[in-house]
């Protein structure tokens, strides 16, 4: 008996000293993974004060890198100002969240008054202080011709790393020179009342959202040839004196051109217009060239004036199309047009006998009250084709 109680005791003491130990263990295990735990989030904790202090250092070298360029711009120095320039490129390229700001301060310094140099003060007879004008002109010339180049360079898909995006452009009032975004995709282009001095080139650039030039004067050629509006595009009172290039343009929204000024010739041969094309009043002193454009909206040219050729054959209408009281002094022709909308001419002037050989008609037409050399015209047939207009009286 004696025996068996000292073994069940020893068994006893056994299976307590593992009680313990496994008590103690359990404890030593809590305490090291609450130690582990604090130091996990001490390491986060200062992982975050240190990616913090490292985005502040950043965020206080960019304001650094940015005030210090934009400073450059004021310099009175051109070399000055062109480093600027470039300072402000190499911020924009580094800093993705920085461009559209970098844009608009170079959009900005564009926008400022600018007198280009006059020609009569690089004479020989000319005083000191008027070459030294001259000689600050150009120059200046030189920073802003750099500018535009800026932005055309990062407008444009095809430069890959340093394409910026799509980004807004405000130049309104802008005096630009031999300006040029071919090729380039943007997105609300704002041109209202600029002078563009020089050839205009905006072949193949996407528009991605309103696009205003209107009342903009382009003193030189004007080149928009396939270029894509997205949204609307007003060119509403906008001076052309050079010739207007608008071939195989895409015009997803409206097109207005009401009141503007076409001096030199203009081309819209195969253009497409989706929406409403507005050029009520417009004034087309050269040759207007509209052969094989689409007018999917209406097209609207009432009491527009064409002093020289007015080309729209082959021209497809599917809305409804708008020439009352447009004026035709030139050779006017329509032969193969398509107008599936309603076609009004009443009142309409043309000089000469226009051509509608071929043209079709396949809703309502008016001719009421027009006239060709002053007497009253109506195509000899107003049925659903009419092959040739010679009728009058």
């Amino acid at each position: 008996m004696v025996a068996l109680y000292l073994a069940w005791r020893r068994q006893h003491s056994t299976e307590a000293d593992l009680d313990n130990r496994e008590r103690v263990l359990a404890q030593q295990y809590e305490v090291l993974a609450h130690q582990q735990a604090v130091a996990a989030a001490t390491q986060a904790y200062q992982e975050r004060v240190a990616n913090e202090a490292h985005v502040d250092a950043a965020a206080r070298r960019i304001t650094e890198l940015y005030t210090k360029a934009v400073e450059q711009l004021g310099s009175d120095k051109a070399p000055v100002r062109l480093g600027g320039l470039y300072a402000l490129e190499r911020l924009a390229q580094d800093n993705e969240t920085q461009r559209q700001t970098i844009v608009n301060v170079l959009c900005a310094y564009l926008r400022m008054p600018y007198d280009p140099p006059a020609e009569s003060d690089h004479d020989d007879d000319a005083g000191t202080e008027r070459s030294d004008n001259y000689r600050e002109r150009v120059q200046e010339r030189e920073v802003r011709l750099t500018a535009q180049r800026l932005l055309h360079d990062h407008l444009d898909p095809i430069r890959d790393t340093a394409y910026w995006g799509a980004l807004d452009l405000d130049l309104t009032g802008a005096q630009l020179i031999d300006f040029a975004l071919t090729g380039a995709r943007v997105g609300t282009s704002t041109f209202r009342k600029a002078i563009f001095s020089g050839t205009a080139r905006f072949g193949r650039t996407t528009f991605t959202s309103d696009a205003r030039f209107d009342e903009a004067a382009f003193t030189g050629d004007a080149r928009f040839d396939e270029a894509t509006f997205t949204g609307a595009a007003w060119f509403g009172g906008t001076t052309f004196t050079g010739d207007a290039q608008f071939g195989s343009v895409t015009f997803t929204d409206d097109a207005l051109f009401g009141q503007a000024t076409f001096i030199g010739d203009v081309l819209f041969s195969q253009a497409s217009f989706s929406y409403a094309a507005w050029f009520g009043e417009a004034t087309f002193i050269g040759d207007a060239r509209f052969s094989k454009v689409i007018f999917i909206g209406d097209a609207r040219f009432g009491e527009a004036s064409f002093t020289g050729d007015a080309w729209f054959g082959e021209a497809t209408f599917t809305g409804d199309a708008r020439f009352g009281r447009v004026t035709f002094n030139g050779d006017t022709r329509f032969g193969e047009a398509t107008f599936t909308g309603d076609a009004w001419f009443d009142k309409a002037t043309f000089s000469g006998i226009p051509e509608f050989g071929e043209a079709t008609f396949n809703g309502e037409c008016s001719f009421d009250d027009s006239t060709a050399d002053d007497m009253a015209f109506r195509p000899a047939s107003l049925s659903r084709t009419v092959d040739d207009p010679t009728s009058q009286g």
